[in-house]
This record gives structure tokens, sequence and C-alpha cells, in this order.
């Protein structure tokens, strides 16, 4: 059975940092396309940051220079640092593994609120 379990959100200043993590078992993160994702109170999902297998890193122009993905393959966890929070980052922040149409897995999220 897959799980992936997000943690590491709270409540934050703006210009804070938080690093949230992405536990998954049932399955081996660097075999998988991995993402953040970002939902607002009654908005879609936005991309944020993905890690493709191979390494390669994606950021939404937003938070480029400021977020930034990585994975521990031993510990089978994806990380998301994120520095110096903006107000608009505010939202459940969201973590997926993707490899094809029958294997996209997804977390329950963990909030981040950027707020002074």
């Amino acid at each position: 059975q897959v799980q992936l379990v997000e943690s590491g959100g709270g409540l934050v200043q703006p210009g804070g940092s938080l690093r949230l993590s992405c536990a998954a078992s049932g399955l081996l993160i660097r075999d998988y396309i991995m993402t953040w994702y970002r939902q607002g109170p009654g908005r879609q999902r936005d991309l944020v940051a993905r890690l493709f297998t191979g390494g390669t890193e994606y950021y939404t122009d937003s938070v480029k220079g400021r977020f930034t993905i990585s994975r521990d393959n031993a510990g089978n966890v994806l990380y998301l640092q994120m520095n110096d929070l903006k107000p608009w980052d505010t939202g459940a922040y969201l973590c997926n593994a993707y490899q094809g149409a029958a294997e996209d897995y997804w977390g329950q999220g963990t909030q981040v609120t950027v707020s002074s």
C-alpha cells in the first residue's frame, strides 16, 4: 500500500522559512516524478516544484530562487525547503508521486500559513 505523508507546515511570518517533508512508503521516490503542489481555499492545485527521476528540478516562476526541492533516497523522503516566504505562499502543500496514469499517488497535505 502506497502512502505519502507530508509534514512540516505551520504558521510563519513573511520572510521566514519552513522545510516540508513527504515520507513515502510502498514505493521508491527515486523511481517516480515527485511534485509539490499548493492548493489555496477554493482554488485549484498549482504546481510548485518538481523533481524528475534523473535529478532535474523544475520550479514555478513565483518560487524560483526561494524554494528548493530535494530527496533523500536512503530515507525515501522528499523535501521542500521554503525560504523568504510570502503571504501568497499560503495554502495546503501536497506531495505527488507519478509514474503514469495507473501510478499517481497523493498525500493528504500540510498547511502553510504565511502571515504577520
